[in-house]
């Protein structure tokens, strides 16, 4: 099941189509054409479009049979994120079965902790404070999220239009000490969760701007 009818709407048009027989496995020109019965431009020019996005890219050269060889087309890493993913509803059952087994301390300083590890696998932001936190959203908006900053007279607000852990934060809204840490490491600042846990969930972290 797709995550949202923009989803819905992609992948039921021709480049969703091109897509999903991409994920398969290479196809060349001519397979694809002959799996959704267009012409081999109108292929290309679906292709064409797909690459510019950065969602398809050319493969290795497919030899045999009669005829010169035939590129393969491939979807690119970013394509995966088009695809629904179960994280958030993991996420939210794995936090049950630690709340029924853990205090809730603990559970807090485990979830600093993976916000932690996150925040090293990315690289490291520059700038000033502003830019830092540009670059933090970035951050949230490759994981799935979508947040804006907004300026107060003290401090610079990180407000979420969509958490990447909303599944989980609500009944565990613990779950935003995650994304605190996260934020905080790659900011190289003082970040407070000020969110709410809804339904529906909404992102507010803030960053004072004494902290610069």
């Amino acid at each position: 099941m797709v995550s949202n009818r923009g989803d819905e709407r992609f992948f039921a048009s021709t480049r969703g189509q091109v897509v999903t027989l991409l994920r398969r496995g290479r196809r060349t020109v001519d397979e694809l054409a002959g799996a959704l019965g267009l012409t081999d431009n109108a292929i290309r020019a679906h292709l064409a479009a797909l690459e510019r996005d950065g969602l398809v890219r050319q493969g290795d050269v497919r030899r045999g049979g009669v005829g010169k060889p035939s590129f393969t087309f491939e979807l690119t890493p970013e394509a995966e994120r088009l695809f629904p993913k179960a994280y958030g509803v993991l996420l939210q059952q794995l936090l049950g079965v630690l709340a029924e087994r853990l205090p809730r301390d603990e559970i807090a300083d485990a979830l600093r902790e993976v916000g932690h590890r996150v925040a090293t696998g990315q690289p490291p932001a520059t700038g000033d404070l502003h830019e830092r936190i540009e670059q933090a959203v970035t951050v949230l908006g490759a994981m799935g999220g979508l947040a804006e900053i907004e300026t107060a007279p003290d401090r610079y607000v990180i407000q979420g239009c969509s958490c990447p852990f909303g599944t989980a934060v609500e009944g565990h809204e613990d779950t935003c000490l995650l994304a605190e840490a996260l934020l905080g490491d790659v900011i190289g600042a003082p970040v407070h969760k000020a969110c709410d846990a809804g339904p529906p969930a909404r992102c507010r972290f803030e960053v004072p701007l004494s902290a610069d």
